[in-house]
């Protein structure tokens, strides 16, 4: 089990520092919530995509786009001083993997778990609650649930749980069958 005071990876590491950050000013859930909206915007969003991603543009330029994003949407000001010192840093394509360990330490801070569920169609209610509970009892610790859809597991679910991968899709299964059939 990894040292959290020993984060490897360049999004971890920039994680924790809005973390802190954050944590002495007050402001984890309202930095959070601009993170999950920045994160929907970068699911949605292919030209978002594009600027953060791309070395064609310039950091002064990520900058700018990342800044100019998060005042129309009025995030946090930490968050647009963070997105601003991201980019001139030349780490704005690590953007998504620190929004996902940020969300992971807070979390953690509150007691809870992230996790993140993939199926091949959209939950219902009711499917949605089953797995919570499901979960919960796993876990031992309240999960806070981000479903997917994938239509390219073909049926079953995926749930991902920090770098645990729990795997009962048709697709995998399929794949392990296939498998077994070239062996034999």
């Amino acid at each position: 089990m990894a040292d959290d005071s020993k984060v490897s990876n360049v999004g971890g590491r920039y994680a924790r520092a809005l973390f802190d950050l954050a944590s002495d000013e007050g402001q984890v859930s309202a930095v959070e919530a601009d993170l999950k909206s920045l994160k929907a915007a970068l699911r949605d969003s292919h030209d978002l995509r594009v600027l953060v991603g791309s070395p064609a543009f310039s950091a002064e330029d990520k900058g700018k786009g990342l800044v100019a994003i998060a005042v129309k949407a009025k995030f946090n000001m930490t968050t647009i001083k963070f997105l601003g010192l991201l980019a001139s840093n030349g780490r704005a394509s690590s953007l998504a993997s620190i929004i996902t360990s940020y969300e992971a330490l807070s979390a953690k801070a509150r007691g809870a778990i992230s996790a993140e569920v993939t199926t091949a169609v959209a939950l219902s209610a009711a499917q949605a609650k089953g797995v919570a509970a499901a979960l919960r009892q796993a876990l031992g610790k309240d999960p806070e649930i981000e479903t997917r859809v994938d239509p390219s597991i073909l049926g079953g679910i995926k749930v991902q749980v920090g770098s645990r991968l729990f795997d009962a899709s048709l697709k995998s299964k399929l794949d392990s069958l296939k498998f077994a059939l070239k062996r034999a």
